[in-house]
């Protein structure tokens, strides 16, 4: 933090938690921070795109639209996928309508719905009534799922408290769970952790193989199939298909 934001916070607030940045530093900062990003993008690439295939949600949908606007035989579809975007876009405005007006905050109301009891609760086991969750809930295949379950329960069930029964010994007990010296800090650091630790070796596993490629490729003298004009070679595709 810079030292006006410093005196804005109302813990942390001291010499080694300052840093009135310059130019150069910002510059080395904000390039560490894209390459960071890396880690994380290519072990989400090659998951969610490359290995399950899923499709982007909104830009398929809008695709898929304006196909059927220009394409003479699915005006018939192009109107069924209107009233039915219509449907569910006043479905869901109704809806969060709707909860408006039980939310008093955060944690109030329908998007923190004590189902399972107030013990499971203070666990963050809860259900949550937004419909995006079901929408990313039915894009997702079970695997992922089923993962992001056995994650909740593994973490938020088992590891947190445990390590929140360490209070006094892992952390100072006078510290509340949502600073970062404590439990938050746990939380916050192990998992990004992981995020990084996979990412990195992903990253790794993706460079290596590239550059196995390249230097094979190299070797065999291989080159793309070009014509005698020098231009690709492209396959003709059908109206629709295009």
């Amino acid at each position: 933090m810079s030292e006006t934001i410093a005196k804005q916070a109302t813990e942390a607030n001291n010499p080694q938690n300052v840093k009135n940045p310059h130019i150069g530093w910002m510059i080395g900062f904000l390039f560490l921070a894209s390459f960071i990003g890396l880690f994380a993008l290519v072990p989400l690439r090659k998951i969610m795109i490359v290995d399950y295939k899923l499709t982007y949600p909104s830009g398929t949908a809008t695709a898929y639209l304006i196909n059927g606007f220009h394409m003479p035989e699915c005006a018939k579809l192009a109107k069924k996928q209107v009233k039915t975007l219509g449907k569910f876009f006043l479905f869901s405005f109704l809806w969060g309508f709707f909860q408006w007006f039980y939310t008093g905050g955060d944690g109030c109301g329908f998007q923190s719905f004590p189902t399972l009891g107030l013990k499971a609760y203070k666990n963050r086991f809860y259900f949550d009534f937004s419909p995006t969750y079901v929408g990313v809930g039915m894009i997702c295949p079970h695997i992922v799922n089923v993962s992001v379950l056995l994650g909740g329960i593994l973490s938020w069930g088992i590891l947190w408290p445990l390590i929140r029964n360490k209070k006094g010994s892992l952390y100072p007990a006078s510290l509340s769970e949502t600073s970062l010296h404590g439990l938050q800090g746990c939380r916050v650091f192990i998992s990004i952790a992981i995020i990084l630790g996979d990412g990195l070796y992903n990253f790794v596993k993706v460079l290596i193989r590239t550059t196995a490629g390249f230097i094979s490729m190299m070797k065999k003298n291989s080159t793309l199939p070009v014509s005698n004009d020098s231009s690709p070679i492209t396959e003709s595709v059908s109206f629709d298909d295009e």
